[in-house]
């Protein structure tokens, strides 16, 4: 049986869970896959309670000759990133689940890569244990995919389905997301999006193979998203859900992350607590959904594991080359809306607002009023599918209204 000598950078959550799996399931992979995967040594500056050897010194792993592939799971840029790049010029395989190095470095570490005759693997980059990546790269390989969007952020989805079932308010809901290991306590990349956006931006290269940069994916968080709008958007047949979202037509790529309503019978709306679902459009295969846990030791080990299986079977992972990609700017995306405003309670406001929305070429599709308290109602607002331009130029007439006292969100419709 053959058998392959991995080193393992970085020992916590994820880290610790890819040593535990490979030892307690070590039968049930060789029978699976026939490889023996051995943990020949980790490397973490904690003391750690772990099944294999552990050293502080990175290079000790990278040097060794016996072992074929490093696993990087301590996270962030730097020093992980010259730690791969030291690693694929030692001429060794890397798997790695440092989703914001991929999303900032692949071009650099994919030609590294190349020029060494290595592979570099990143299943766990995106959806825990969710085997999306590898689905798009192999099983889906001789479709023309087309969008490839979904939740794949667990802190933002437990926020907002806690808010949902319990009346909570996102200051309340994130508290309680921290207080069970869902959220960091600096939440800044999960609610304000960065977390879903380097995501996108690896979901964009694997189902088109463009290369999109962090500064071109628009991003907007869920922090503004408040109890009235997810009760106002169920009462209208909707849930809301942050969505990471990317597309391609005739060579250009739409690239987002922001908060959406998704209608009732989609089955994203239906995405309970911290998990992942991802939704994949393309021919001939037609509508796929991937479904599954997304953050988490033991699903993200489950997909370093699914990488560290496919290098030792095939010895290198053929790869198509990324390249340059026109995205098309946020202005030019077009969508519906929903709007939440408090407005004076009197005759004629909705008509100013309605003028307004028709000189910028924006159409109403339905209004909604709801509470009314001290002559200060709130309306929510249903528009028909314009420009984002349009809808902006609009919003910024409408806020110098005399009569609208608060704009509150705009949430775009999937």
């Amino acid at each position: 049986m053959k058998q392959i000598n991995i080193g393992i950078i970085g020992l916590g959550v994820v880290g610790a869970a890819v040593a535990e799996v490979l030892h307690k399931n070590a039968s049930a992979i060789a029978a699976q896959s026939g490889l023996r995967l051995l943990v020949k040594k980790g490397c973490d500056l904690r003391k750690v309670k772990v099944s294999c050897p552990v050293t502080t010194d990175a290079y000790e792993l990278i040097n060794d000759r016996e072992i074929s592939i490093i696993v990087e799971t301590m996270g962030g840029v730097n020093p992980a990133k010259k730690f791969i790049l030291d690693a694929i010029a030692a001429g060794k395989h890397v798997v790695t689940s440092n989703k914001e190095l991929i999303a900032l470095h692949l071009d650099e570490i994919l030609a590294s890569a190349r020029e060494h005759n290595v592979s570099v693997l990143y299943e766990a980059s995106v959806g825990g244990g969710v085997p999306i990546l590898g689905a798009l790269r192999g099983n889906l390989a001789g479709n023309v995919l087309s969008e490839v969007y979904g939740i794949v952020n667990g802190t933002t989805n437990y926020i907002l389905s806690t808010m949902s079932e319990e009346g909570k308010e996102f200051s309340e809901a994130l508290k309680e997301a921290q207080a069970k290991g869902f959220a960091e306590a600096n939440p800044k990349k999960d609610v304000e999006g960065y977390d879903a956006a380097y995501k996108t931006v690896i979901l964009a290269a694997e189902a088109f193979g463009v290369r999109v940069k962090m500064d071109d994916v628009f991003r907007e968080g869920i922090e503004k998203i408040t109890i009235e709008d997810i009760r106002y958007a169920r009462e209208i047949g909707y849930a809301i859900k942050l969505l990471a979202i990317a597309k391609e037509n005739a060579g250009s790529v739409d690239v987002r992350v922001h908060p959406a309503l998704v209608p009732l019978a989609h089955p994203l709306a239906g995405i309970r607590q911290n998990f992942n679902a991802i939704y994949v459009k393309g021919f001939p295969i037609g509508e796929l959904m991937f479904y599954g846990p997304g953050a988490g030791g033991n699903p993200t080990a489950s997909a370093v594991i699914a990488d560290l299986i496919e290098l030792g079977q095939t010895g290198r992972v053929f790869r198509r080359e990324i390249k340059a990609a026109t995205v098309k700017k946020i202005d030019d995306v077009k969508a519906r809306y929903y709007l939440r405003l408090q407005v004076s309670d009197k005759v004629g406001v909705l008509a100013s607002i309605a003028k307004v929305f028709a000189e910028k070429s924006v159409s109403i599709a339905a209004v909604i009023q709801k509470e009314t308290a001290q002559n200060t109602t709130t309306l929510v607002i249903m528009l028909d599918e314009s420009s984002e331009k349009n809808m902006q130029s609009a919003l910024n007439s409408i806020k110098k209204l005399s009569v609208v006292h608060h704009l509150g969100n705009l949430i775009r419709i999937l």
